[in-house]
């Protein structure tokens, strides 16, 4: 069976957010993640699970942006899209926070399963589409390891997983 490149695009983006086979995706990294542990800041140095994800829901929304045709908001530096090391949130404000990375990660999919293949060499900002969404998926993977490496210094990523 011929997949078209979207096809492929989705397989990928499907395995970075929610289906776990090489590594755990995105969905599966954040499981039972409690406002305390996202807080938790990294010995030595490094950003918070909760600042990752902030910077993850800022980029993810600028390229859902892109793809509806509207001119994203640009008004921070990359370290800015983090957010300040002391800026915690409640269990409240923590699920919220989670809520909208999983509404954003389902209205890209949505975005992408609308496209066709020949729309995947349109520019967008500076780069085709194609090239866009593969860097997206690549640039939330890496977070999404990080997110795992927190979870185990901290003691509360799962040593025996199914």
């Amino acid at each position: 069976m011929k997949r078209s490149r979207i096809d492929l695009l989705l397989l990928q983006r499907d395995h970075s957010w929610e289906k776990e086979e090489w590594f755990p995706p995105l969905s599966v990294a954040l499981e039972g993640v409690s406002a305390r542990e996202a807080s938790w800041k990294p010995p030595g140095g490094g950003n918070t699970i909760r600042q990752i994800v902030r910077h993850i829901n800022y980029y993810n929304e600028r390229l859902l942006d892109r793809l509806a045709g509207k001119s994203p908001k640009y008004d921070n530096s990359n370290d800015a899209t983090f957010g300040e090391p002391g800026e915690d949130e409640d269990e409240s404000g923590w699920r919220a926070t989670l809520e909208q990375t999983r509404r954003i990660a389902e209205e890209l999919r949505k975005a992408m399963a609308a496209l066709s293949d020949d729309d995947l060499d349109n520019t967008l900002s500076s780069a085709t589409i194609g090239e866009q969404l593969a860097l997206w998926m690549t640039h939330d993977a890496y977070h999404t390891g990080q997110i795992v490496l927190i979870r185990k210094q901290q003691g509360t990523w799962p040593a025996n997983r199914a």
